[in-house]
């Protein structure tokens, strides 16, 4: 994916860090939660990559939960903001509505959001998560985390906070 060189930093910062604070909200390792909750809780907060760190970004496109195909390099010049979530997810549900709320108050100042559903293998979950929630923007269908490992460079979303 080529950006101008602007657009570009800025882009990936977004996604970087978004991406980042989703995962760890939701990998493995110190669990939050009781049992196999399966998410982390972090002590940091927003994570950055210096500009001289950042690396390109690959493919990140496919079918979006309402059918559609989406392309993030279709938005190219725009900040495209990746929220990684999964109905699984308590963090994930917590943070739904403000996801929401910021989305839509950036749309109109050329921000776009683009959800990746992550490990989750059953669709009609995942689609009444985003009702639910009224979802504001669209988020591709990733249940095994192809999208994830293949449009991120390796290292990226797994900084330590």
């Amino acid at each position: 994916m080529i950006l101008r060189p602007v657009s570009r930093g800025a882009a990936l910062t977004a996604i970087v860090t978004l991406g980042s604070l989703s995962l760890f909200a939701c990998g493995s390792g110190k669990s939050g939660g009781g049992g196999q909750a399966n998410y982390v809780t972090s002590t940091g907060g927003i994570s950055t990559v210096a500009k001289g760190e950042r690396k390109p970004v690959g493919p990140i496109k496919g079918e979006t939960l309402q059918g559609k195909h989406l392309d993030v390099v279709d938005l190219q010049g725009k900040v495209v903001v990746i929220n990684a979530w999964g109905s699984w997810c308590p963090p994930c549900r917590a943070e739904a509505p403000y996801f929401n709320k910021v989305a839509r108050e950036m749309k109109t100042k050329g921000v776009e959001f683009v959800g990746i559903n992550a490990r989750d293998g059953n669709k009609s979950l995942s689609k009444a998560f985003e009702d639910e929630f009224g979802m504001a923007y669209p988020s591709l269908y990733d249940p095994i985390g192809k999208l994830l490992l293949s449009g991120f460079p390796k290292g990226t979303l797994t900084r330590q906070l």
